[in-house]
């Protein structure tokens, strides 16, 4: 895990592997996904959370751990370039965005941004801490999605579910304070 600003992101999305620890210390049910091949390997990010899910783990975790807040998410995810399109710069990549998948990649698969988080704009939509907007029925997620025909999303897109929905591509990174 590395730094990103005043607040520290996860290098990578919370793996099967991570996941499968607060499951077996804590009986937390496993997810709807957990043992389908297309989803179980232990370095794959664990999808099918809910928002729920993503916060009981950063509780067990501890207290100072959580889920980012929407802008923590894309100041991270820009590494440091304000006004980048892409963790990378403003082309956009197609080598990861255009290839057939029946499931997430394994975390940490393309190069790191220069903050040294992977798959911040790819593989699984991440819960954010936020509302999505004034009704606050659905909670605010980041990143791409394996299951979209574009796998790749921009710094600042933004997309949302209600909470207690459990997707095949929505998964998480953990926020810590200090």
């Amino acid at each position: 895990m590395q730094r990103a600003t005043a607040v520290s992101l996860g290098a990578c999305q919370v793996t099967n592997a991570e996941y499968a620890r607060f499951v077996d210390a804590t009986g937390h049910a496993a997810p709807p996904f957990w043992q389908q091949p297309a989803f179980h390997d232990p370095l794959q990010p664990v999808v099918g959370v809910s928002w729920f899910d993503a916060v009981a783990y950063c509780a067990w975790l501890g207290p100072r751990f959580r889920l980012p807040a929407e802008a923590e998410w894309e100041c991270a995810a820009r590494g440091g370039v304000e006004g980048a399109l892409y963790p990378w710069g403003d082309d956009p990549r197609t080598d990861y965005a255009m290839r057939p998948m029946t499931g997430p990649a394994l975390v940490a698969q393309s190069p790191p941004n220069a903050y040294g988080l992977y798959d911040m704009c790819e593989n699984v939509h991440e819960w954010c801490s936020d509302w999505h907007d004034v009704t606050r029925t659905r909670r605010a997620s980041r990143g791409g999605s394996w299951r979209h025909q574009l796998k790749i999303t921009r710094c600042d897109a933004r997309s949302s579910l209600p909470p207690h929905l459990r997707y095949a591509d929505y998964g998480f990174r953990i926020a810590w304070d200090g």
